[in-house]
Parts: structure tokens; sequence; C-alpha cells
């Protein structure tokens, strides 16, 4: 009879060998994606079609060259029936009870049939992407986000989804020149009502990290899985709690996407935006990971930029330009240079005749285009066209049918012309904010109702500060949110066919009308935490950010349950929840290791008590992250280094310890975070600013441990 730990060994063999396989396969799709693209081979038709196919080829190709080494499967399904397994047979299994493994799980069941052996084999082996021997061929590895991988993330002992075994794979750094060994594996017989939890998977999410974000292809849970796969018409917005894996959910979702509906995707564009460029670097590798490269990353900032930030607003002032009635006091600004109609009649050449279009019908050619509300460079072209129409009419009455060359000479006669440029001028968007905020008068009549005197005037560009013309002006970072809202208002913006949105909580009312101007005919995944934002104009309400978002009926999900923090830091920001001013569910977390250390320290020694925690944090595997407020970092930075700890910026992801200004570490994750002086983080917002929910975001970034160093009274 066979042992268990025989059985298991046996298992890993073939797994083993499997995966070999696989890697024999995988370089031969490279080098054939690479062929295809020296060769030109496939690439005939017609010349668009041509350049159309070699594209996808050569993205191909660049796709399979970038995958980062790692395991080429992670999962497997085992289905109770060839049906369940679309086609595949069912395998034979050999029981082996529980067995241990250096770094990951055990076996708790199924000893495969051998791959290459030449027998039958029904398990799906769940990967990143596809592998094949052959494009007719039954998959290697199928894709995780094919519909029959589905089962994998949500097939449970209650609900099988028709799987009998699924089996979860443990993989360590390869030790053979490999990319990974597989060091273990464990098996849910879920078609006999078994079920546990997943020793693999706590392992995998527990895992230390120092660099980049890792994807979660893996781990994902059913909850994640559901928003993850949602349909590409559906706006999706999450509430998530610290460590629930909001952004990886997004990510996800935008190759999810990728995958199911390449066409329409590719077409329209998927745009991905973040919060900062530190935060971009962190989540870059996630992606190619996923077998998707070419996806534009960016932040809305990067996006508005139509000139550099040279000028900077007070507080106030930011305040009402990010305000959404600003909106409208632009759009009146803008059609105030629209004129009711000429008091004279408009006297048309057309060789040695004028034809006359009288003052009453321009008027209402203007009024009706205005009534239309099109954008503004549209409506100019209609009332041209509409006068041109009209001249038609009078001489097709009187010598017949005109042609289209009769009609492009009447458009471009300096009379039309001349009359355009009287009642619906040609305009920049930087000539109509600045005239706005450059003259006092022009704002007053725009702002009418909606804008007090007191906001006028913070908005109102000084006397000495009023540039001679726009191409002169020191736009602020505001000021390109209000240039970009008249630039939409001029005509529709370049749109994606999805945008996922991070950390939204964030975004003011003007910002969430730029990316719904960028969205006015695709989708959304939004996500964000409301108790995380710190902006002065952060959402207290998901509907109030959706209605901004031109999605007021789009559905929103919460996720409370916490895999990467542990439970002792989640309750001590749980603590803090309850003094912010917005309504979320606390979180909770799964994990209940972990560790929270309160380092109170005397008046002076607050800078040595920080250093020491450091020494103890790197006696241990992980990343290490001081955070505190922007103002004390140089000195924190200057004493690690005088104690002989090399400390970098969040711009070093691959750095060991890193010193973090509270502002930017938002959407970043250290195993072990040392929080300096709550205190001074908190009141760094000013009096009124929302310094509490800054130190939420600070306290939740630790994975592992967080030790938190006070010389003042903590402020929960």
């Amino acid at each position: 009879m066979t042992s268990p730990d025989s059985a298991l060994q046996h298992a890993l063999a073939q797994e083993r060998a499997h995966h070999d396989h696989c890697r024999t396969a995988l370089a031969a799709m490279v080098d054939g994606a690479r062929e295809h693209v020296v060769t030109g081979e496939d690439v005939s038709a017609s010349g668009a079609d041509a350049e159309v196919l070699g594209h996808r080829l050569r993205s191909r190709a660049k796709a399979l060259r970038e995958l980062p080494e790692g395991p080429l499967f992670f999962g497997r399904l085992d289905f109770a029936s060839p049906r369940d397994a679309v086609g595949q047979d069912p395998v034979a299994q050999a029981a082996a009870p529980q067995a241990a493994a250096p770094q990951a799980a055990v076996a708790q069941a199924a000893a495969p049939q051998d791959p290459d052996a030449g027998g039958d084999h029904a398990g799906l082996h769940i990967g990143r992407l596809r592998i094949t021997e052959d494009p007719t061929a039954p998959p290697l590895v199928v894709d995780w986000r094919a519909p029959v991988s589905r089962a994998f993330y949500q097939a449970t002992a209650g609900d099988p989804h028709g799987v009998a075994v699924r089996r979860r794979f443990g993989w360590a750094p390869g030790s053979r020149g490999d990319s990974a060994d597989l060091t273990g594996l464990e098996d849910e017989r879920l078609g006999r009502g078994e079920s546990r939890a997943s020793g693999i998977v706590a392992r995998e999410i527990e895992r230390p990290r120092v660099g980049p974000m890792r994807d979660i292809a893996a781990t994902i849970q059913p909850e994640q899985d559901d928003l993850v796969r949602a349909d590409l018409t559906a706006t999706v917005c999450v509430q998530g709690a610290p460590g629930t894996g909001k952004t990886a959910v997004g990510l996800h979702r935008a190759a999810y996407l990728l995958y199911t509906h390449p066409r329409r995707i590719r077409r329209g564009g998927l745009l991905i935006l973040g919060p900062n460029p530190t935060f971009l670097s962190y989540i870059a590798e996630v992606l190619p990971a996923l077998g998707e490269t070419g996806v534009r990353q960016s932040t809305l900032a990067r996006e508005l930029a139509r000139h550099p930030v040279t000028g900077t607003d007070g507080e106030r002032a930011a305040a009402v330009k990010h305000d959404a009635r600003t909106a409208e006091v632009l759009r009146r600004a803008l059609y105030a240079r629209v004129a009711a109609g000429a008091a004279d009649s408009l006297a048309v050449p057309d060789g040695s005749y004028r034809w006359r279009v009288p003052a009453d019908e321009l008027a209402r050619i203007v009024a009706d285009v205005r009534d239309e509300e099109p954008p503004y460079t549209v409506g100019r072209e209609r009332v041209r066209a509409r006068i041109v129409r009209y001249v038609r009419d009078l001489a097709e009455r009187r010598a017949g049918p005109r042609t289209g060359a009769w009609g492009r000479r009447i458009e471009r006669s300096r009379p039309v012309g001349a009359y355009l440029d009287s009642v619906w001028p040609r305009v920049r968007p930087e000539e109509v904010v600045a005239r706005l905020l450059g003259d006092p008068d022009a704002l007053a009549r725009a702002a009418d109702g909606l804008l007090d005197d007191d906001e006028q005037r913070a908005v109102r560009w000084t006397a000495a500060g009023t540039p001679r013309s726009w191409r002169s002006a020191r736009w602020s970072a505001a000021d390109l949110v209000l240039l970009d809202e008249v630039a939409g208002l001029l005509e529709h913006p370049e749109g994606y066919g999805h945008i996922v949105v991070d950390e939204a909580q964030d975004l003011s009312p003007m910002e969430c009308r730029a990316i719904a101007r960028r969205a006015a005919f695709g989708s959304l995944t939004v996500l964000g935490d409301l108790a995380q934002g710190t902006t002065p104009w952060a959402a207290r309400s998901w509907r109030t950010t959706l209605a901004h978002l031109g999605r007021p009926d789009a559905t929103v999900t919460p996720l409370t349950t916490g895999f990467r923090v542990p439970q002792a830091v989640v309750g001590l920001a749980n603590r803090l929840l309850a003094r912010l001013d917005v309504d979320v569910p606390a979180a909770r977390s799964l994990r209940g290791d972990g560790e929270l250390t309160m380092r109170p320290a005397a008046p002076g020694e607050v800078v040595g008590v920080v250093v020491d925690a450091v020494r103890d944090a790197l006696v241990r595997e992980g990343s290490v992250g001081v955070v505190a407020a922007d103002a004390d970092v140089p000195r924190l930075r200057d004493a690690l280094d005088a104690a002989g700890i090399a400390a970098a910026g969040p711009e070093a992801l691959g750095a060991r310890v890193a010193v973090v200004p509270a502002s930017v570490v938002k959407g970043l994750e250290y195993d072990h975070v040392v929080a300096v002086e709550p205190a001074a983080i908190a009141e760094a917002e000013g009096a009124g600013g929302r310094g509490l929910h800054r130190l939420y975001v600070v306290l939740t970034r630790a994975v592992s441990r967080l030790d938190v160093v006070h010389g003042r009274p903590l402020p929960f």
C-alpha cells in the first residue's frame, strides 16, 4: 500500500513534470510569436488588415517576452464529469493524507496521471495565461480569466460548481536554475463536501514583500471575483477598507476586460488612474505579470496637463475652483461670447450675385443652435451649415440644384466667416479662463447667483498677478481643471472604453467631471475608501461622487474583510475610524497574526526610539516603512543615516528601509511600519483639515507589524 509521503512525492513529481512541459511549450510560444513578427507570416490580405494583424502579433510577442519569471500555474481543477470540465476527461484520484512540505502546503489527496505519459488528464491547470503546444490542442494551462476558471474561485463544498477536487500549489524561488520550485500542494475534495482554510493562500497573502505590488490571481476571493468579472457595461464602485484588495481588484478587472472583450477595449482604450507617480510605480508590474502590456497608467493631473503648473492657489481659491458650481460659471463665461445675432442682414456673394439672409433668420439660427446645446465648436459649425442651407434653398429655387463645390465655396466665403466670428467666435480654453479670473466684471456676470463676493474674490487674480495675456499666465493645478472643463465644452475629448479610478474618494467634483467626459461612452471601475479621504474636497458619500462621474445609479459594493492588514492593526484603526466623519462599516481582518507595539518616548528622544524600532524591524524579513509628517522626514532620514541604516525614499520600491512622508504613503504597503508622532501627522493638515483621515491611512499601511512611536498624547 502506498504511504502518504510517497503518494505526495509522486504527485509533486508529476506536477513538476507538467510544469517543465509547460515551460517548454511557453518557450515555443515565445519563439513562434517572434517568428510571426519577423517573417510576416499570415499577414496578407489588404494593407489595413496586414497592419492590424502585424500590430497584434507584435503586441503578443512583446507581452510573452515581458512575462516575469515565476510559476506557470497556481491551481488545478478536477471536475466530477467531462461535461463539467468543458470537454475534459475525469482524472483518476489516489488519496494521500496530509504531509508537510517546506515553505508550502501539504497534499491532501489526489495524485493525478502524468500528462506526459499519454494517459487521460482531466485536470485543468489554472495560471496567469493560456499555454498550449498548438492553438487547436487542449491547453496545458488555462487562463485564470477563462469562464471555466471561475470555478477555481467560486466553488465551495456547498456549491462545488461541478468540481470534484480543487488543488492549490505552493512555490518557492527556483533552486535548479528554474524560475520557481514546486514545494507543496493541497487539495480540497469539494465533491465530497470537504472544506478547509487554505494554508497556501494564507502564506501567499502574508508573504513578506519588498518592491512593487504583486498580482493576486492565485488568491482572489469569491467576493473579489464577482467584482473582477462584472459586465463591461457596468460601472463598479468598491468601498474597500484597508487591506481588502480593492486596488488589486481594479487591476485584475482591467486584465479580465482586456481578455474577455479584447476588440472593444483595444478599440476604445483602457486607462488606469492613480493618485500619484509613486503609486503608479508601485502597481506598474501587476498587469504585465498577468500578460497585459501597453495599458496606459497615469494620474489625472498628467491627463489634464495642458500647461506646466507654475502658479499656486490659496486653500480657499482651490476649494472654489474644484466646486461643482464652477462648471456653470465657466459655461456662462464661454457662451457669453455668443451674440444673439446681427442687427443687419448678411449678404453672401455668389459670383456677381448676392444672396441676402435676413437679420431675423440669422437670429433664429443662432438661437436654435444654442437651444440644442451642442459642444461650442460644433455649434459654430452648425450655424455655418444652416446659413449655407438657407442660401442653397434660395439659389435652388431660382436656378436649380447646386453642387457640393458650390456649397463649400459659400461656406468659406469671407462674409460668412466674418459673421461667425462676430456671433460665435473661435476661442481657446485659456482665453475663457484668463478673462474670467482676470476681469472682475466678467467673473461677476458669470458667477451671479452661484458664487458669493468672497468666493469671487478668492479665485480672482490680483492686479499684480493678472497676466498681459493668457500666454504669460501662471497656471495653478486647479486652473488646469478649469481649462479641461472649458475644453470639454468646446468639443468632446477623446474617450476610453473603460477607466479604472483608484483612490477616488479624493476626487473633487470638477475632477470627477473631467473623468466622466473621458468615459462618456464607456464604463468605470471606481475604487476607494471614504475613511481615507485626505483632500479638502474628499467625498463623504459615494452617491455624490458617482453623480459627478455621471453614474448616479452605479452599485456600491463594500469590501470589509481584510486579507493583508492584521487584526491588531485593524483594531487600532477602527478606534480612529469612530472619530472620522464618514459612514463606512468597520473593517475586520482574517489574520490573527501580526504585532502592534506602542513605543512612548520622552520629549527629545523620539528620533532615537525610531532608530531603535527600525533596528528591531530589520531583524525580520520584509520591507520597513518609516512614515512621518512631511516636515519630519529629513531629520529622520539623517538620523538613520547617522546610525548606519541606509534609508531611501518612497520611490525606491526595492529598498529595505524607506522614509515616507505621510502625504504620499496612500496606496503603499510595508511589512513593518514605524508610524512617527501621530499627533504631528494629524496636525500637519492644519485647522479644519483632514489630519485624522491622513493618520488613518498611515496606520493601515502595515501588513505584518506596526510600531507607533510618540512623544505626545495620541489623538485616538
